[in-house]
């Protein structure tokens, strides 16, 4: 089918045109015609066309005209000549204005419609890495980091002002906070976003090969460089690369990189040649970049190079309040995902998650949900189904929270069987695994305390 594929065609040959719409319509194409070419340029002033089809000598507008202004206008709509046998020079003037093809009249409809198909292709691939694109900008939009805490909502606001600076980004905090996301959201919200963003994993690259990954190699530049390579740097001209767990990179590549930074030309490995990049970089680490500084594990004037602006993000446990709404972002995510739509969190399951600390932050979050979701039976995940490491308690929070003045051991042990049976929904053999006991014994404390499920 090509119905989802508009065609303007404009000639001021009534019989051509006729015809033409004639075949246009046969093949399966949305057709609009016209042989006046000053209603065709108010058509497309008025509407979008994926592909016009023009005589390029036509009186008051000519071909040429509407297809600067088709150029002006939609930029991606595909625009093939029609021009009068032996004018050449004019469909080559066309070409280079931005015309897709021509043909030379008289033509063959097929050779037309032949031409109609590589441009429908051409199209409709346009169209779908437009939605892609798209698709991304929407998936990393600010909008979309989880979080109501005025620690997130600073980042979020701080995104916006970014949008429209060129400076280097470094953005600290532990694993799992959700550095990468923000790089993202940095990016896909910048005047930067139709360009590429490359994103390197400076831990997960030995230093030898480093050097090449980022700037690019010739050939026969070491054993194996059996062909050029352009680096990443070239790679993300234009935009922007993310340098992930920057704080591991080796001192010799932080030298190499920090020239690149400060003249924006990179000399690929083997080259004695320099290459003008323009890269706004982001930088992420997780560990303490002041702290190596003095250590001499980490340039100084490479640190200020990358912390023009800085994004510290805080800890799940600094941001409770963040909690619940992420909980309900990835019961939403992953039960849409395995095909339980209306799934929910019991009461107790929902009361261990708030309650826990999360040492591995969003990620863990995430993990969890995703896990504890696929195990689950049914419509509902309870606290039975949630990982055992959930339930265990440090003993200062014990003493923090269940122990008072003078409160006999055997109260304080009573109130933490209590605890942790809740929180397994009273799922025993559970229990009796986290309290480090067998069931029998479980079986003897519950009725020793004459413990009763509420």
């Amino acid at each position: 089918m090509r119905a989802d594929i508009s065609i303007l065609a404009v000639d001021d040959d009534i019989n051509m045109l006729a015809m033409l719409e004639k075949f246009l319509k046969r093949a399966g194409y949305t057709v609009e015609t016209t042989s006046d070419s000053t209603k065709a340029m108010s058509l497309v002033d008025e509407k979008n066309y994926d592909i016009v089809i023009t005589d390029i000598q036509m009186p008051r507008a000519t071909g040429m005209d509407l297809l600067r202004r088709v150029k002006e206008l939609q930029k991606d709509t595909m625009v093939i000549m029609i021009t009068a046998f032996g004018s050449v020079d004019s469909a080559v003037n066309a070409m280079k204005a931005g015309a897709y093809d021509y043909v030379s009249k008289p033509f063959n409809i097929d050779e037309i419609l032949a031409l109609l198909e590589r441009a429908t292709q051409q199209r409709r691939l346009q169209r779908e890495v437009e939605f892609l694109r798209q698709e991304v900008e929407r998936k990393y939009s600010f909008s979309n980091i989880i979080g109501k805490s005025k620690a997130m909502q600073d980042i979020f606001a701080l995104i916006q002002r970014l949008s429209h600076a060129r400076s280097n980004v470094l953005i600290t905090g532990r694993s799992g906070t959700g550095k990468e996301l923000i790089a993202k959201a940095i990016h896909y919200n910048s005047e930067r976003r139709a360009m590429p963003l490359v994103t390197v994993n400076c831990s997960a690259i030995p230093e030898s090969l480093l050097e090449s990954e980022l700037f690019g190699h010739e050939k026969g530049a070491f054993t194996g460089a059996i062909t050029s390579r352009r680096g990443l740097f070239e790679t993300a001209n234009g935009g922007t690369l993310f340098l992930d767990e920057i704080g591991d990179m080796p001192l010799g590549s932080q030298s190499k990189l920090l020239r690149v930074v400060e003249t924006g030309e990179v000399r690929p490995v083997g080259s004695d040649d320099l290459k003008k990049v323009d890269v706004r970089i982001i930088a992420a680490t997780h560990r303490d970049l002041k702290e190596l500084i003095k250590h001499d594990q980490f340039r100084e004037d490479l640190f200020y190079r990358l912390n023009v602006i800085s994004i510290q993000v805080p800890d799940l446990k600094e941001r409770p309040e963040d909690v619940s709404i992420l909980i309900e972002h990835f019961m939403k995510k992953y039960g849409e995902q395995f095909g339980k739509p209306n799934i929910r969190l019991t009461h107790e399951a929902s009361a261990c998650l708030i309650k826990y600390t999360w040492p591995g932050n969003v990620r863990e979050l995430e993990n969890v949900i995703e896990r504890s979701i696929a195990l689950s039976n049914g419509e509902v995940v309870d606290a039975k189904d949630l990982p055992e490491h959930l339930f265990q308690m440090k003993p200062g929070d014990l003493i923090d929270d269940l122990a008072t003045d003078n409160m006999p051991l055997t109260e304080v042990e009573k109130r933490y069987i209590v605890r942790i049976l809740q929180r397994t929904s009273w799922h025993q053999s559970k229990a009796a695994q986290i309290l480090g006991i067998d069931r029998k014994t479980l079986y003897r404390k519950i009725k020793e305390y004459n413990l009763v499920q509420s």
